[in-house]
């Protein structure tokens, strides 16, 4: 019922848009392109400009400089260890949050949602109280000589905070609206329950999964709220490319900061281009179904 529902609903949303006046039409549709020029186009202008300003030599070397490649390393580092843990957790969690009904199923959905609600400095904040020096459990993880806060650890714990929502909250209303159907069928005709999940679940949310897994790695990558409480700011170990940025133009070295943030500029607008691939995918699979 959900798929004739939707098609419903967006055949005739269609039909009231066309029914307006050009003036309106085209009134809002210069309104978003204005919005879109002064909050997207023009301050990735600026860091591309700024980044070049002093020619591509200096770009460069701004680039190859060792605090800098440490930086983009630990970066790298951090979000090859949260996003393969998000989308384990993203994937179990949608697929139990759709297909199953069990005690507990809001809660589990209100947990998965709470990094949403909560600051990223505070999320951070918490990981200082629990494993800091002064923390819960910090004096006895200095008794064993392990370091978490004002750590990698620590860096990879506060980004896969901040990022876990991402993978379940895209699969969630996906698997939801695809029912149960193909997996009862599966079953009657005698496939294991992995057998099911991977030849006919996994298959119907793959663009889902790429869209959600795109999402947590671009926040992982550009993460600072949290990363900088837990991080120490000890240049050329802890910090990651969003904290060797604002140290740079702290310095004044505004060629150097602008280079450095012209890697997650590039980051934004492939994510971008990936995001809308998946996003008209996910419609057509609606559309289709």
């Amino acid at each position: 019922m959900s798929a004739p529902i939707n098609k419903y609903h967006a055949k005739s949303a269609t039909d009231r848009a066309q029914s307006e006046p050009a003036l309106v039409r085209w009134l809002l549709i210069v309104i978003a392109l204005v919005f879109l020029a002064l909050f997207l186009v023009l301050p990735l202008a600026a860091v591309f400009s700024q980044a070049f300003e002093k020619g591509l030599s200096v770009y460069l070397v701004a680039l190859r400089e060792p605090d800098t490649l440490s930086s983009i390393k630990l970066t790298l580092l951090t979000a090859a260890v949260t996003v393969p843990l998000n989308l384990f957790f993203g994937v179990t969690a949608a697929w139990a949050i759709a297909k199953f009904s069990f005690p507990g199923k809001n809660l589990l959905i209100t947990l998965i949602d709470l990094p949403f609600s909560v600051s990223p400095v505070i999320s951070g904040l918490i990981y200082v109280l629990i494993f800091g020096l002064q923390g819960w459990i910090g004096p006895w993880l200095q008794d064993h000589d392990i370091k978490i806060v004002f750590a990698v650890p620590g860096i990879i714990l506060a980004t896969i905070f901040v990022t876990f929502p991402f993978v379940a909250r895209e699969l969630i209303p996906l698997m939801e609206a695809q029912g149960k159907e193909e997996e009862e069928a599966a079953l009657v005709l005698g496939a294991t329950g992995l057998q099911t999940f991977f030849r006919v679940t996994l298959p119907n949310i793959k663009w889902g999964i790429i869209y959600g897994v795109i999402l947590c790695n671009a926040r992982a990558m550009g993460e600072f709220g949290a990363v900088s409480v837990v991080s120490g700011h000890i240049r050329g170990m802890t910090n990651t490319v969003p904290l060797h940025v604002e140290i740079l133009y702290n310095e004044y070295n505004y060629t150097a900061a602008f280079a450095v943030a012209s890697l997650l500029a590039f980051l934004a607008l492939i994510t971008l281009v990936i995001k809308s691939v998946a996003e008209w995918k996910v419609r057509q699979q609606f559309e289709n179904d």
